[in-house]
C-alpha cells in the first residue's frame, strides 16, 4: 500500500503571520486611542485655567476654563424654533389664545404674554416685556441673572426685593448662566437664591443634605416654581410650599395667608396668578419617581473626544431625542415624539375646555354685576371661579404642556372644568333672580385685539376706583391729628 506524503501549505503560515500583524496593529491603534483620550481628559479634570472670582457673573470668564460647557450654553442664543406646544422661538400666547386676555383682565399678563426664549435672552426679554411699570419691584430680577446674588449680598436680600425694578437696570446685565448653579471654587452644584432654601426650612427639610442627582433638579427649582411676592411693601419672594407641592396645598396656603395677586376687572373675583410650577408638577410625575432629574432630559450628556460633559444648551428634549429620551426608552425617534405629542395634545384639549368655561364665567359674573347683583350675592361664585382658574393655571403655567405629570394634570384640569361650569350654573341662578334673559350672549373676544378692546373700559374703571381710594386714604392720613409726644 502506497502512502501519499502530506502536501506543504506555506500560505497558511503567511496568513497567520499577517493576521497576527493586523492584530498587533489594531491593538496598537487601540492603545494609542486610549492614551490620546486619557491625555484629553487631563485638562478636563484640571480645567481651572485661572481662578474664578466670587460672584463672577460674566459667563465668558467661566468659559475660559470650561469651554465645552460655555460654548453649548452660548448656543442658546440661536434657539429660535418651536415644538408643537412649546420651544424657544417667538410665540405670542395672547394672539394664540385670546381667552387669556379676559381671564387676566386687570393684570399685566393681559397686556403681554410671550413664550420665554433661551436663558441667553433672559435679561433682554424681561426688560422688553409689556408687563413692566413704575411699580414693578426689584424682586422681578431674581431669576434673570447671575448678577443678582452679588446685589443681594451687597444690599441685603430684603432690601433687594423692596427696591424698584428699574433701580438695577445698569447693574443686571449678564443673562442666566454659570454662577446661578455652580460654586466658583469647586464647580459643585449650589443653591444661589434664598427663596428655595427658605421654603425647605419651612417644610422642615435640610437642602444641604440633597444628593448630587437631586441637585440636578433643585438648581432648576430655584426659579422654575410657583412663587409670590409677600407683603405690600416688602415684595419678599416666597414659595407657597408650607403645606406641600400640589395645587390643593397651595390653595390652602393662599386661603390662609389672604394673599391675592389682583382683583379681576370684569368679575371682581380675587385672583391668584400661578407662575411656572415646573418643579412642583414634575415632582408628581413618573420621571421624578424614577429619580430622573431635570438635567437628565433638558441638559443631556454629550461626548467630545474622550470627554463626557453636560450640554448647557438647555432646551426641550424633543430637540435631542437621541441623547435625552433614547438613553432610557428604546423606541425610534418618531415614535417617541409621537407619544410625547399625543400626551400634550390631550392636555391641550382639556386646557382649552377649561379656558372657555372660565372665560364665560367671568363674563357672566360681570353681567350679573351690571344688573345689580351685590357683593354678598356674588361672593360664592367669585371664590369658585378664582379656584377654578388657579387649578387651570397650575397646569397652564408649567412648561411641557402637561407631559411632566400627565395624570395629575388631567385630574386638576377636570377640577378646573367642573369648578367653572358649577360657577356658571350658580351665576345663571343669580341672573335669573335679577330678571335676566337666558342664556347670555357672550361678546366677541375671538382675537387678541378684540379681547383687549373689550376689557379696556373695565380696567380703566378699576384703575380709577383704586386711584380714588388711594387719594382718600392720603387725605384721611393728612387730616389725622399728630400725636403729642410728652417729654
Amino acid at each position: 500500500m502506497n502512502e501519499t506524503a502530506p502536501r506543504s501549505r506555506p500560505w497558511i503560515g503567511w496568513l497567520l503571520f499577517g493576521a497576527a500583524g493586523v492584530g498587533v496593529f489594531l491593538l496598537g491603534m487601540l492603545a494609542s486611542s486610549v492614551n490620546d483620550r486619557r491625555a484629553e481628559s487631563v485638562p478636563a479634570r484640571l480645567q481651572f485655567m485661572q481662578p474664578i472670582a466670587d460672584y463672577e457673573a460674566d459667563n465668558a470668564k467661566w468659559g475660559q476654563s470650561f469651554p465645552r460647557e460655555y460654548n453649548s450654553w452660548e448656543s442658546t442664543k440661536h434657539l429660535d424654533e418651536n415644538t408643537k406646544h412649546g420651544g424657544s422661538g417667538d410665540r405670542d400666547y395672547l394672539a394664540e389664545n385670546p381667552n387669556l386676555v379676559v381671564m387676566w383682565a386687570g393684570y399685566p399678563f393681559a397686556n403681554d404674554f410671550k413664550q420665554a426664549r433661551g436663558h441667553y435672552h433672559a435679561v433682554e426679554d424681561v426688560t422688553k416685556t409689556g408687563r413692566l411699570n413704575e411699580k414693578t419691584p426689584g424682586t422681578c430680577w431674581t431669576c434673570k441673572s447671575p448678577d443678582v446674588p452679588r446685589l443681594m449680598a451687597a444690599k441685603g436680600v430684603a432690601e433687594f426685593y423692596a427696591a424698584k425694578f428699574h433701580d438695577f437696570d445698569k447693574e443686571v446685565v449678564n443673562p442666566i448662566g454659570c454662577a446661578d448653579c455652580h460654586d466658583n471654587k469647586t464647580m459643585a452644584l449650589r443653591i444661589s437664591r434664598p427663596a428655595l432654601k427658605e421654603a425647605f426650612q419651612r417644610m422642615g427639610k435640610d437642602i444641604a443634605k440633597a444628593s448630587h442627582q437631586e441637585m440636578r433638579s433643585l438648581v432648576c427649582a430655584q426659579c422654575h416654581v410657583e412663587y409670590y411676592f409677600k407683603g405690600k411693601k416688602e415684595k419678599y419672594l416666597t414659595f407657597p410650599w408650607d403645606n406641600g407641592l400640589n395645587v390643593e396645598n397651595m390653595e390652602a396656603y393662599y386661603e390662609k395667608s389672604g394673599h391675592v395677586d389682583w382683583t379681576h376687572a370684569v368679575s371682581g373675583a380675587k385672583m391668584i396668578k400661578m407662575q411656572h410650577p415646573d418643579y412642583e408638577v414634575y415632582s408628581h410625575g413618573i420621571h421624578a419617581y424614577r429619580g430622573v432629574s431635570c438635567a437628565d432630559c433638558h441638559m443631556p450628556y454629550k461626548s467630545e473626544g474622550g470627554i463626557k460633559f453636560t450640554d448647557h444648551q438647555i432646551r426641550s428634549p424633543l430637540y435631542s431625542v437621541q441623547n435625552s429620551c433614547q438613553v432610557c426608552h428604546r423606541w425610534g425617534e418618531d415614535e417617541i415624539k409621537n407619544r410625547v405629542q399625543a400626551i400634550q395634545d390631550k392636555n391641550k384639549e382639556l386646557l382649552t375646555r377649561a379656558e372657555k368655561a372660565i372665560t364665560a364665567a367671568h363674563l357672566e359674573i360681570g353681567d350679573a354685576m351690571k344688573r345689580g347683583a351685590t357683593d354678598a350675592q356674588l361672593e360664592g361664585v367669585r371664590k369658585s371661579i378664582s379656584k377654578a382658574q388657579m387649578d387651570w393655571d397650575y397646569v397652564a403655567a408649567n412648561n411641557g404642556m402637561g407631559f411632566h405629570a400627565p395624570q395629575e394634570c388631567a385630574r386638576i384640569l377636570g377640577k378646573a372644568i367642573d369648578g367653572a361650569q358649577e360657577t356658571r350654573i350658580q351665576v345663571a341662578m343669580i341672573r335669573a333672580q335679577l330678571g335676566a334673559p337666558e342664556p347670555l350672549t357672550l361678546p366677541d373676544v375671538g382675537t387678541k385685539e378684540k379681547a383687549q378692546a373689550f376689557i379696556k373700559p373695565f380696567v380703566a374703571a378699576q384703575k380709577a376706583a383704586e386711584k380714588a381710594k388711594e387719594e382718600a386714604e392720603k387725605a384721611r392720613a393728612a387730616t389725622k391729628p399728630a400725636k403729642v409726644v410728652q417729654r
